[in-house]
């Protein structure tokens, strides 16, 4: 699999994972409804979702990650 299609991957992963809990907390514990609802979670997932990145070194390509909860970018 492709590099790119890998952090493709990954970012729709992470994306979803935090969306989906964000909109079940904003579910249970806020009185959004309607539209609301999921563009908040949508927002907040915007902010707090993991970033990955296909960058071409010398080495060949390589992902990197950069997240708030993590200090500085990790290559994987």
């Amino acid at each position: 699999m492709n590099s790119k299609t890998k952090a493709l991957l990954f970012n729709l992963l992470g994306f979803a994972v935090v969306f989906i809990l964000s909109r079940m907390l904003l579910q249970a514990y806020s009185s959004l409804s309607g539209f609301w609802l999921p563009l908040t979670a949508f927002v907040i997932s915007t902010i707090l979702a993991p970033k990955f990145q296909s960058v071409k070194t010398n080495d060949g390509e390589k992902i990197f990650m950069k997240w708030i909860f993590v200090k500085g970018i990790k290559q994987f």
